[in-house]
């Protein structure tokens, strides 16, 4: 399987930092290649003109944000979906992996 690039969008980029790191274990526990890093949302557009991107998850305080980042995406046929809150708070890297695989399919 090809390596898949993993976007994460929050306020700051701090919080999801940590999940991050989680998700990587994740990933690699299943043997899958995957390049998952967290953005701040002001961060976002130049990352997504500067790198392909082939999922693109928002953490649940920036969720407001979402119908900006879809008319951004769209176009470009990135998939988008707001992390699961509790996944979030519990920073459950294996089900936020699972929620970005399942949009990647």
């Amino acid at each position: 399987m090809a390596k898949k690039t993993i976007m994460l969008v929050c306020s700051a980029g701090m919080s999801t930092s940590l999940l991050v790191t989680k998700m990587q274990k994740a990933a690699e526990a299943k043997g899958m290649e995957a390049d998952i890093f967290a953005v701040s949302a002001s961060e976002a557009d130049q990352h997504l003109e500067s790198k392909p991107v082939d999922v693109l998850l928002l953490g649940p305080q920036v969720r407001f944000m979402k119908s900006q980042f879809e008319q951004k995406l769209a176009p470009k046929g990135i998939p988008l979906e707001v992390i699961n809150m509790a996944d979030y708070g519990m920073m459950n890297g294996e089900k936020v992996l699972a929620q970005a695989e399942s949009l990647m399919k």
